[in-house]
């Protein structure tokens, strides 16, 4: 069993904001194996933002557990794994105000973070998230709780917008190899969603146009989950096969 399957805590607060994707554009920037996993004929993307706390091997202590701010810029995908349709979520990049995250991600465990200062208010319904590294402010989320979706939301429904993400617990990231992708799987222990009407919405990574053409990313919707106990949980490494349409576990 790898270190990370003892790993639980609770996620204090998770916002979820979600953005619509052009295919043609996600296409050209996902990894070759990947391939956008549509929604109602558009690709779906966004910013997953997390405070954890209590986070620590499953036989200590809430005591000795770290609370972390992180964030991790997402697209749903799906791939072949030898033969075998899989979907999940692919991260381009991730951010954490954690040392311990930014030290040893991609090399203890999954996932390379970016260290960054993040900036937090939450007051009752509303919620603010802000991130900022040496390249600049990444992000800027404003948002208040609100009763449904906003009517220009892909989801026709929170039913339907908690199905399509309750299936992107799975995530794949590069690491520092070429065709070599680290996994891991977040098990929400109990899954409860709240809509959020957006006061504010900045994304570097979806506003930047070398990325994304005008057009391409369009804000779609956000999404909160507050105190949920979790479990982080290992997938296999995986590898691009040599002509490049689909990943295996074995090198």
């Amino acid at each position: 069993m790898s270190l990370l399957d003892s790993i639980h805590g609770i996620i204090a607060r998770r916002v979820l904001l979600n953005y619509r994707l052009d295919p043609a554009a996600l296409r050209k920037i996902l990894p070759t194996p990947f391939r956008p996993k549509l929604y109602r004929g558009v690709g779906i993307g966004g910013v997953c933002m997390i405070r954890f706390r209590q986070l620590r091997p499953r036989m200590m202590p809430a005591w000795v557990g770290l609370s972390s701010e992180n964030a991790a810029h997402r697209i749903a995908v799906e791939w072949e794994q030898d033969g075998v349709p899989h979907e999940g979520v692919y991260i381009p990049q991730r951010n954490t105000n954690s040392w311990f995250n930014a030290t040893f991600g991609g090399r203890v465990f999954p996932g390379i973070f970016v260290r960054s200062r993040f900036d937090t208010e939450e007051a009752g319904a509303s919620v603010r998230v802000r991130i900022v590294d040496d390249g600049g402010e990444q992000l800027a989320f404003a948002g208040r709780v609100a009763s449904s979706l906003p009517a220009s939301s892909v989801f026709p429904t929170l039913d339907e917008a908690a199905g399509f993400f309750s299936l992107g617990a799975t995530g794949y990231s590069a690491t520092r190899r070429p065709g070599h992708y680290h996994g891991m799987e977040l098990r929400s222990l109990n899954w409860a969603l709240e809509p959020l009407t957006i006061e504010d919405a900045r994304s570097r990574f979806y506003e930047d146009t070398s990325l994304f053409p005008r057009g391409a990313a369009e804000v779609d919707c956000a999404l909160l989950m507050r105190d949920i106990d979790h479990e982080w949980h290992s997938r296999p490494d995986l590898f691009s096969l040599p002509d490049c349409v689909a990943l295996t576990v074995r090198r």
